[in-house]
């Protein structure tokens, strides 16, 4: 696998918009080895491995890359990251790729549970996770550094039957999540 110079990537370093920095958490500056390292190395190491499943978002009319998305493995959990182009913002396009990756996730992958975490006030993840379906379910304090401080983060859920599909076993919730 080669990785594009920059003259031939029509959008080179994307994760270089402060935003995403943040976010994601990515070395900043972030540099051409960041990028090299985590699609030659990261990304193929986890479809083998199947912890990682990351796939480029593209526009239909041009190809353009407009969002990437993936879905990954860790402690027990399945979760999920993704970010946009920030021209290409605002237009539905995440929404739509989480939404096909949780479909894929659940009847492709068998995941029962998908798992949405942002640092707590990131209103622009809350907003992709909450039109993909996802159910805001609280507010872990400090579980997240970023930036070198500490921070609070969001989590949210979306089950296979939020998007009407089956579970693989039955599902029993609980009537109330506290005694009393």
């Amino acid at each position: 696998m080669t990785v594009p110079t920059a003259r031939d990537d029509p959008c080179p370093f994307r994760s270089q918009h402060p935003l995403t920095q943040r976010a994601r958490g990515v070395p900043a500056p972030y540099e051409r080895q960041h990028a090299a390292c985590y699609l030659c190395e990261l990304v193929p190491r986890g479809w083998r491995k199947e912890t990682l499943y990351h796939f480029a978002v593209e526009d239909r009319e041009g190809g353009a890359l407009v969002a990437s998305v993936n879905v990954h493995h860790h402690a027990g959990t399945w979760g999920f990251g993704c970010w946009t182009v920030a021209e290409q913002r605002g237009r539905g396009y995440a929404t739509e790729a989480v939404l096909a990756l949780a479909n894929w996730s659940f009847k492709g992958r068998g995941v029962q549970h998908l798992e949405w975490r942002a640092e707590a006030g990131n209103m622009d993840s809350w907003a992709v996770a909450q039109k993909a379906g996802f159910v805001r379910e609280g507010t872990l304090r400090v579980a997240q550094t970023n930036s070198n401080s500490q921070r609070d983060t969001w989590i949210g859920a979306l089950l296979p039957s939020d998007l009407g599909l089956p579970f693989a076993l039955p599902y029993q919730p609980v009537d109330s999540d506290l005694p009393g």
